[in-house]
Formats: C-alpha cells, sequence, structure tokens
C-alpha cells in the first residue's frame, strides 16, 4: 500500500506526516532526513497496528 506524505518547513527543520495514518509524523534538519524518518515511523505505525 502507498501511503503520501506531507513536509513542511518549520522553525529551521522539516515536519512531515502521512495524513492516512493519524499521529503518525516526524521532522528532521534537511528534508532527506525528514523523508526518512517519516519513512521510519510509517513502518512503525504499521507494526503496531498489526499487532492490535
Amino acid at each position: 500500500m502507498k501511503y503520501s506524505i506531507c513536509l513542511r518547513y518549520e522553525d529551521s527543520s522539516y515536519a512531515a506526516w502521512c495524513q492516512g495514518l493519524t499521529g503518525c509524523w516526524s521532522e528532521g534538519a534537511t528534508k532527506e532526513e525528514a523523508i526518512t524518518n517519516i519513512y521510519d515511523a510509517i513502518r512503525e505505525y504499521l507494526e503496531v497496528a498489526e499487532m492490535l
């Protein structure tokens, strides 16, 4: 399954979140770091959801 992510530059860092997964967000100092971090957060979110 594919999930869209959103990025926003805020206060010298990038915020990233997945609108399709409530509460799934992350951040990073660069766009690349924020994208890597949100991919990790999505993976972990789905792992936990699978256990429920």
